[in-house]
């Protein structure tokens, strides 16, 4: 009995990792520079659109993968007493950057010359070095720090959610969100993430 109780409570504490990841990065990636990149990949690869998506993939389980053994490593290194401090504090700062709207980085021509699925891989990968998610990615990973493959499916996931369709059903989709609402909500969910890491944690 006592190992099904054990069991059961594992079970919701990956479901929770889980879950947590793909809301969080789902929600902050609406209207973040990613899905202007995927637009302007739809736009060049106009009927290439599964390799896109398979780019998307592989350049987010790999940032994403690397994001979250940081995350676990650094809280291995941290004094115990000041990680719920330190990642409750990093939830609440992210969802207060998630109020500022990204801009357009640096060309992206010399990636297009690869094709579709490499310059995907590429750009996208780049699009999300020291971006939002990435740094989301890191703190959830040090929050849930023996769950690193439920926060790096999640966080992928949540990815995929919110640039899938742009790929598919582009630009109409974006005019239709309202950015400002979407980025408050972003915001709300990451300081709710904060609060209950200080109190929880």
């Amino acid at each position: 009995m006592l190992c099904l109780m054990v069991n059961a409570r594992q079970d919701v504490y990956l479901m929770d990792a889980f879950l947590s990841s793909t809301l969080a990065v789902a929600i902050a990636e609406i209207g973040d520079k990613t899905q202007l990149l995927t637009l302007f990949l739809v736009a060049r690869f106009a009927q290439q659109r599964g390799a896109i998506v398979l780019g998307i993939l592989l350049s987010t389980l790999i940032n994403h993968g690397i994001s979250a053994w940081l995350g676990g490593w650094l809280v291995d290194w941290i004094p115990e007493g000041w990680t719920s401090w330190i990642v409750g504090l990093s939830f609440i700062a992210v969802g207060l950057w998630v109020l500022i709207p990204d801009k357009d980085d640096e060309d992206e021509s010399e990636s297009l010359k690869y094709g579709a699925f490499v310059a995907t891989c590429i750009l996208f990968f780049i699009a999300e070095i020291g971006d939002k998610t990435q740094i989301a990615t890191v703190i959830l990973a040090a929050r849930y720090e023996d769950m690193l493959l439920a926060v790096v499916a999640g966080t992928t996931l949540g990815m995929l959610l919110a640039n899938v369709p742009v790929a598919y059903f582009g630009g109409a989709l974006m005019r239709k969100v309202p950015l400002h609402w979407v980025r408050r909500s972003a915001c709300g969910l990451f300081v709710l993430l904060g609060v209950l890491s200080l109190i929880h944690f």
